[in-house]
């Protein structure tokens, strides 16, 4: 079952590295580089969602630094009340939290992810 959930949450998540057009959600890799923390890397990915769109719940291995790019997005983390966020404003999400993000704007909504995580780990943690 946590396979079938991995690969429905990859496929929702954009798991090709290179975007399309034509998908809801697209995730564009874009840096991934070790620190001087030892067993952690720095991932940096771009995510554009249409119209209307839900990164299902999920979480991390380390921490998120969501930075909105365009347009509008509603951000649900676990215990605490919906924050909706704009091109230029950013939130912090501690590790292991699960959260969702959606597009609540009329158009394309884009942010820019970074995360600070364990290495080796799978970056995306679909939630239970």
């Amino acid at each position: 079952m946590k396979t079938i959930q991995a690969m429905a949450l990859g496929l929702v998540l954009g798991a090709a590295t290179t975007a399309h057009a034509d998908q809801p959600l697209q995730r564009t890799d874009l840096v991934r580089s070790d620190i001087d923390v030892p067993g952690h890397e720095a991932v940096q990915v771009r995510v554009d969602f249409a119209p209307g769109v839900l990164a299902p719940n999920h979480s991390h291995p380390g921490e998120e630094i969501a930075f909105v790019v365009d347009g509008t997005l509603e951000y649900r983390l676990e215990g605490r009340e919906p924050v909706t966020l704009k091109a230029g404003q950013s939130l912090f999400i501690p590790s292991g939290v699960v959260h969702s993000a959606k597009n609540v704007g009329s158009g394309k909504a884009s942010e820019l992810a970074t995360y600070i995580v364990h290495k080796g780990e799978p970056l995306v943690v679909p939630a239970k």
